[in-house]
């Protein structure tokens, strides 16, 4: 990582001059730009725009690159379909997460796939240590600007921008590659924010004109304080909080894109131990009602006065209007309606435990 920032693409295109930047994995980024919580909101209630420029992008592609992804991914990548993407995990050989990423299948052979940001130079070396040498890997981080479009009126926008009526078509997990203000543009129909709406992956000469056209359009632009409350709410895993290179997919509860009856991938035997005797721990929801103070990441958690797991993320949700967390808990403690405490300031603050996906709402 070079210690010269890495500017976003979009960087002279963050109209907001308030807005407050950050390095984020290199890159320097908004952290906000009007506050957080208004952010938030607009994605909610209408349409918000992130610069997410600072994601990986690789194309894979040759003879070779199906059985590649297969080895090294934990979902089946034989089951997509061209223009189909599947939410995924890079495993080490202990069952550990390298990556949480996100594959598209092109073709036969042909793939991309998005990575984290903080992760982007370590996957694409644990790749090419797997690289045949029928299979190419070109890093498309640099010559590309990734947009997320967010947000119920998100869909409608996009499409209506680009004048391709048939995106609405698209279900959650496809993508298609057309034309959006005559740059280049791949419309994947994904997102980090429990809304609907899309990510496009655009020339970075091109980023500038196609961001402010959607702004001018009515997208809000929003940081990563607004990025990270969204996911918090809708119970998505963060790299480096829920998941690490010590965390499987079992304690996690990322099984759902685990598939163990696909050929054996790195790590599929700890994995497949973990499952058959049960996590030690559980990754949960935790709901705050009456707290706004913010538990945060390595936070204790108790049961009186047992000491029973800690908090990986938390954040005072604009929705909920109270503090909402994700943390590990033992097992024994980890049942929905489990009354814990959380250790905020030197003072304990009741939590009950609750389905990640149930953070946005009351089950």
């Amino acid at each position: 990582m070079s210690d010269t920032l890495r500017k976003t693409p979009l960087h002279s295109a963050h109209i907001v001059l308030s807005a407050r930047m950050v390095d984020f994995a290199g890159w320097d980024m908004p952290v906000l730009y009007t506050g957080i919580l208004e952010e938030a909101r607009a994605v909610r209630s209408g349409v918000g725009l992130f610069d997410i420029s600072h994601m990986g992008r690789i194309r894979l592609f040759g003879e070779g690159t199906t059985a590649l992804l297969q080895q090294l991914t934990t979902n089946n990548v034989e089951a997509l379909q061209a223009s189909q993407a599947q939410y995924s995990l890079l495993t080490n050989p202990e069952g550990g997460v390298i990556d949480d990423i996100i594959v598209y299948r092109v073709g036969a052979e042909e793939y991309y796939v998005v990575i984290n940001a903080s992760n982007t130079d370590k996957d694409i070396a644990w790749i090419q240590q797997h690289l045949p040498t029928t299979v190419t890997l070109e890093d498309w981080s640099a010559r590309t600007a990734m947009i997320a479009v967010q947000g119920k009126n998100a869909p409608q926008l996009v499409s209506d921008l680009a004048g391709i009526p048939s995106l609405l078509d698209l279900t959650r997990f496809q993508y298609v590659q057309g034309t959006f203000l005559g740059a280049s543009t791949i419309f994947c129909r994904t997102g980090y924010t429990g809304e609907d709406g899309f990510e496009i992956i655009v020339p970075a000469n091109d980023a500038e004109k196609i961001w402010n056209a959607l702004v001018d359009a009515g997208g809000v632009p929003c940081g990563l304080g607004a990025r990270d409350a969204l996911r918090i709410e809708a119970g998505y895993p963060l790299y480096g909080h829920e998941i690490d290179d010590t965390t499987t997919p079992v304690e996690a509860g990322l099984m759902w894109v685990v598939d163990l009856n696909k050929p054996a991938f790195t790590g599929h035997e700890p994995i497949r131990a973990v499952k058959q005797v049960g996590a030690s721990r559980r990754l949960v929801g935790l709901t705050l009602p009456s707290e706004r103070l913010v538990p945060r990441q390595g936070f204790n958690v108790f049961s009186g006065d047992t000491l029973v797991g800690q908090v990986t993320s938390g954040v005072f949700s604009p929705i909920r209007n109270h503090s909402v967390a994700m943390g590990y808990v033992a097992k024994e403690f980890a049942k929905t309606g489990t009354p814990l405490e959380v250790e905020i300031r030197n003072k304990r603050a009741k939590a009950t435990v609750i389905p990640k996906k149930n953070l946005l709402q009351d089950p």
